[in-house]
C-alpha cells in the first residue's frame, strides 16, 4: 500500500480539513517539545478511526541544544546538562526521551517513528556506536523504526547499510535526491524540495518530478508499506496532485 500524507497539518481549516484529504499525517509538533498525554488523546480522539500517525521523534534524541531547533521548543536545559542531550547520546536524558516518544506513539497508535538528524551528526566512529547502542537497547514494542540521516553519512553508504541492517532500521530519504539503502519491511519517504543542498523547502514540484516520483514508489510497493510524506512549503498541494496521479495509476 502507498500511503501519502505530509509533515504536520498543513490543509487551511486545520485537523478536520486535514482528514478530509489524507488517511495519515506525520506529527511534528512531537520533535519540539513533547506535548502532554492529555493532548495526544485528543488528537487520537479527534481522527477517525482509519486514520494514521507517525511520530516524528522528540528532538532531545537527535539534535544537541545548541542547535537552532531548540528555540522553537521554549525548554532551558541546564548548562550542566547541555552536552548530555542529542547525537542519540548514551546517557539517561536520551533514553528517557524515548520512553516519553514511545508513550506518544502507543497512545496514537502510531505504526512508525521517524528520527532525523542534522548534518553536523556525521560519519563518525563515535557517531556510529551511538547510533548501535541507542538503537539496539531501547525498547520498541511493535513500532517499526526510521532514521533520516544527512550531513555526511550519504557518503558512507556500505557502512550505512551494514549498520541499518544489523539495527533493523528502515533508511529514510527523499527519493528524489537518493535512494534507500535499507528497509525495514517499509519504505519512508520525505520530500523537502528539489535544489539546494540537502533541503529546499520552497520548491514546489513539477508534474513531470511527481511522474518520476510515482516510477520511483512503485520500485518499493513489493517490500511493504511505502509511505510518501511532503515536507515543503506546497506540501499540501503537492501531496493532493500526487494522490491524484496514484488514482489515475490505478492505485487505490
Amino acid at each position: 500500500m502507498i500511503k501519502v500524507g505530509t509533515c504536520g497539518w498543513s490543509a487551511r481549516g486545520g485537523r478536520k480539513a486535514y482528514f478530509q484529504h489524507f488517511n495519515v499525517i506525520e506529527v511534528q509538533e512531537t520533535f519540539y517539545r513533547l506535548p502532554r498525554e492529555a493532548t495526544v488523546r485528543r488528537w487520537r480522539d479527534q481522527a477517525p478511526p482509519d486514520f494514521e500517525y507517525t511520530v516524528k521523534a522528540w528532538q532531545a534524541i537527535t539534535h544537541p541544544p545548541s542547535s537552532p531547533t531548540w528555540r522553537r521548543s521554549g525548554l532551558e536545559i541546564p548548562p550542566e546538562a547541555r552536552g548530555k542531550y542529542g547525537y542519540f547520546r548514551p546517557t539517561d536524558e536520551v533514553y528517557e526521551a524515548w520512553r516519553r516518544v514511545r508513550r506518544v506513539c502507543e497512545v496514537l497508535r502510531a505504526k512508525v517513528c521517524v528520527f532525523q538528524t542534522p548534518p553536523s551528526f556525521g560519519f563518525s566512529e563515535e557517531n556510529m556506536r551511538n547510533v548501535e547502542q541507542f538503537f539496539s537497547t531501547i525498547e520498541r514494542g511493535s513500532i517499526k523504526l526510521g532514521w533520516e540521516p544527512r550531513g555526511t553519512w550519504s557518503q558512507h553508504l556500505d557502512e550505512l547499510r551494514k549498520l541499518l541492517e544489523r539495527l533493523d532500521v528502515t533508511h529514510v530519504v527523499d527519493p528524489l535526491r537518493r535512494r534507500p539503502v535499507y528497509a525495514a519491511g517499509f519504505t519512508y519517504f520525505r520530500l523537502h524540495g528539489l535544489g539546494g543542498r540537502e533541503v529546499n523547502y520552497r520548491y514546489k514540484y513539477t508534474d513531470e518530478d511527481l511522474k518520476r516520483l510515482l516510477k520511483v514508489v512503485r520500485e518499493y510497493e513489493r517490500g511493504g508499506e511505502v509511505y510518501v510524506m511532503f515536507n515543503n512549503v506546497y506540501m499540501f498541494d503537492d501531496a493532493l496532485r500526487f494522490k491524484k496521479l496514484l488514482t489515475e495509476a490505478g492505485h487505490p
